[in-house]
């Protein structure tokens, strides 16, 4: 999964960015101080792996990963090439959803592009960006079709019917998501990459003063509304903190410092829950002696499916799937007992795969 982090300059984008991938990149308080996409990856926590991991004491410890893209900071004009736009939002293309950070707190000491903080505005500024480069994508794909249905090609005249109304929807300043079309539509839509149809997960930087309370915050409220308005997904961060946070080696030390802020979770694990939900993503476990390993599939995925994202030759070949689900696994300390107890199941080819299965695919090719 890779995520891209975008928001306007000096917002703490390049902030969280380092806190959360601990990559050391430049957090100066100047716009464009992040010329080339960094990109960071981190490990997805997994308690379940971790018990499987001293269970078998495997040769290999294998987590799902996030990619993390810092995108430097857009600015107006950005999609005609202004400040280092055209090259970014390239970047963006590249990316399954989009991480926005917000500024929603007040400092006279750190400067903002814009001279006010304004989270409203500065989303709606990336957002028509991102709109016009689409404008310029749909009516490339607008013009394609329109070529193909003169050399008589029937199938196209709904596709320039369908991209001439998300065109106008466009223009109106919208969202290629907020379309309403059928499954159908969306599914041709989905084929042309827009940059608005990226799910998007807000993040509103708060200080260290309301942070633990963001209700509190009118400008983190009003992202909150905008975000249930769109499907989008908001969380509160204080960048500042991330950043002390990150700075600490050792766990524990981690942990009773969080403690002492009143933190939960950190920033990292607050974007790793939002961006598996917001996609509809779930992990299945493999575990032995030579690894124990998570993989991140799509909720709904089918056994044979799930079976091909270790190998293709596991899907062609798919003859079933021997399933525990981590829980009873767990409950039941070993494999040996969970098979005594009737608790390791054989599934087919319509299995659905569950959050935390515990999987050994049987295949022949």
């Amino acid at each position: 999964m890779k995520l891209g982090i975008v928001g306007l300059p000096n917002v703490g984008k390049s902030t969280l960015f380092n806190a959360i991938t601990n990559a050391g990149v430049p957090a100066d308080n100047y716009a464009f101080c992040t010329i080339d996409p960094n990109v960071g990856v981190v490990s997805v926590p997994d308690e379940r792996l971790n018990w499987l991991a001293e269970l078998h004491n495997p040769k290999k410890l294998t987590p799902a990963v996030i990619e993390f893209v810092d995108i430097a900071g857009l600015v107006k004009g950005a999609s005609k090439g202004e400040g280092l736009g055209n090259k970014f939002l390239s970047n963006i293309r590249n990316t399954d959803a989009i991480v926005h950070v917000v500024r929603c707190f007040e400092d006279s000491n750190v400067t903002h592009v814009e001279g006010s903080t304004d989270p409203l505005r500065d989303i709606e500024i990336i957002n028509m960006e991102l709109i016009m480069a689409d404008i310029e994508m749909v009516e490339r794909r607008i013009d394609k079709a329109q070529k193909a249905m003169k050399g008589g090609d029937k199938k196209f005249a709904r596709e320039v019917e369908l991209f001439t109304e998300l065109l106008a929807h466009l223009n109106e300043g919208k969202l290629a998501r907020t379309f309403d079309g059928t499954e159908d539509d969306m599914a041709l839509i989905s084929t042309s990459d827009l940059l608005t149809l990226k799910k998007t997960i807000y993040v509103g930087n708060l200080s260290e003063d309301e942070v633990n309370e963001p209700e509190s915050n009118s400008h983190f409220m009003a992202v909150k509304a905008l975000a249930a308005e769109e499907g989008s997904q908001l969380i509160p961060i204080c960048a500042k903190w991330e950043a002390d946070i990150a700075e600490l080696d050792d766990p524990e030390d981690r942990a009773m410092f969080m403690e002492e802020l009143g933190v939960k979770e950190s920033g990292l694990d607050k974007l790793i829950r939002s961006s598996y939900a917001l996609l509809g993503l779930i992990s299945f476990l493999t575990a032995g002696s030579d690894e124990c390993r998570a993989w991140t599939i799509k909720n709904g995925t089918k056994a044979p499916q799930a079976a091909g994202k270790i190998h293709t030759d596991f899907e062609r070949g798919f003859i079933r799937a021997e399933v525990i689900a981590f829980d009873d696994m767990q409950a039941c300390g070993t494999m040996a007992n969970a098979k005594a107890k009737g608790l390791v199941r054989s599934e087919g080819k319509e299995y659905v795969m569950k959050d935390g299965d515990i999987v050994n695919f049987l295949f022949n090719v």
